[in-house]
């Protein structure tokens, strides 16, 4: 997850640092200061999201298309030509640095056209021309768009905005064994819902590692998964994840436990009775249904607001047929995204609390543990060699 290269430390208190990486049981929660600080915030900028990150779904981009999307204080531009290529980019003109697309919006265009002097560059970025220049002999090959490295896994679009990164598959690393069998990049995608939460986006992780908390707030998730059920996994890659059972009455996360779908294929038993939730760090967190799969994609706003794109998708059979209804699931995962958004509100809150320390974790809190753990190494900082 680190960009490669020298990395130096996080602007944090080392020794809570350190404390946080004592051996499960002893250890404590990460610093105060990581969670309300702008310096730290930085940091996590340019040496978590500066490397992989997701930032959405391949359906984002048509063919002959360009999708313009905000990765910090900073956009890219995502475009894909008429042979399905994706490209991507700086979303900065060659010229004066204008945004080329307003980012969150979309267009479909046969040319990227600047909106300030009308620079125009093809869906590759290569320069097409440049007004007022008739009389002026411009090196159209060296003022082509400033590209970012992009990967297309599963239907989701990963970039790396620095080009240090490492190689996409050590960041995916066994997770694609695990995601593979639910044909992701079929799916389709009806609904998606957007929150901004007044809480820092490791508070929204750590919230979704455990289900420690369910018992107290989640009555409707209780009644068709065990809060005490299921067991985190560790495997290679960036990511974080376990699985929880489904009761023995349920087919599915809903409020009456019913499917308003069907099974995905090639599933195993296992997971036609499990809900798999995955980390994807820094900012993609995937649950694995037996019926549909649901993400949350992650923006850090400020140090105390994440903004949080989820969105539900579906087998292509089922989505687009007549009379289907995605309320089932949608209706289930935003009443419990908010019980969880109200609960990471009330943490954030209460961090800021002069004398505030981070307390011991349950024993059932391994897998925020293993996210804990992840980010205070990162904290201590690294060489290339150590990512």
């Amino acid at each position: 997850m680190l960009v490669a290269g020298t990395v130096p430390p996080a602007p944090v208190d080392a020794s809570q640092v350190r404390r946080a990486l004592a051996p499960f049981g002893s250890s404590r929660m990460l610093p105060r200061g990581s969670y309300l600080d702008d310096a730290v915030l930085a940091w996590e900028r340019e040496h978590f999201f500066g490397g992989w990150q997701c930032v959405g779904r391949s359906g984002d981009v048509a063919p002959g298309g360009m999708h313009a999307q905000s990765v910090g204080e900073y956009g890219v531009l995502l475009t894909r030509d008429q042979e399905g290529v994706l490209h991507g980019f700086e979303n900065a003109c060659r010229h004066r640095g204008h945004e080329l697309l307003p980012c969150g919006s979309s267009q479909e265009a046969r040319a990227i056209v600047c909106p300030y002097h009308a620079w125009s560059y093809r869906l590759d970025g290569s320069l097409i021309g440049a007004p007022g220049h008739h009389d002026v002999e411009l090196d159209k090959s060296t003022l082509g768009l400033k590209a970012v490295e992009v990967r297309e896994w599963h239907g989701w679009i990963f970039l790396d905005r620095t080009g240090r990164g490492g190689k996409f598959q050590e960041h995916i690393g066994e997770l694609e064994d695990v995601v593979a069998r639910y044909g992701a990049a079929d799916l389709v995608t009806p609904v998606s819902h957007e929150y901004d939460v007044a809480a820092n986006w490791k508070v929204i992780i750590e919230n979704y590692q455990e289900c420690y908390h369910c018992a107290m707030i989640h009555p409707e998730l209780c009644r068709v998964s065990p809060p005490e059920s299921g067991d985190n996994v560790e495997l290679d890659g960036d990511w974080v994840g376990g699985w929880m059972e489904l009761r023995e009455s349920a087919q599915t996360m809903s409020l009456d436990g019913r499917s308003g779908g069907t099974a995905i294929a090639r599933l195993d038993e296992h997971e036609k009775r499990t809900v798999m939730y995955v980390a994807v760090l820094p900012n993609l967190l995937i649950s694995l249904h037996p019926d549909y799969v649901m993400t949350h994609l992650l923006t850090p706003l400020a140090p105390d607001r994440t903004r949080i794109r989820c969105s539900w998708a579906f087998p292509a059979e089922v989505a687009n047929a007549e009379g289907f209804d995605p309320a089932y699931a949608v209706d289930f995962w935003d009443l419990t995204n908010r019980q969880d958004w109200a609960a990471c509100e009330s943490v954030q809150r209460g961090m800021k609390a002069p004398q505030f320390e981070p307390g011991p974790l349950a024993p059932s809190e391994d897998g925020v543990y293993q996210f804990v753990t992840y980010v205070a190494r990162a904290y201590q900082g690294s060489s290339a060699d150590d990512t």
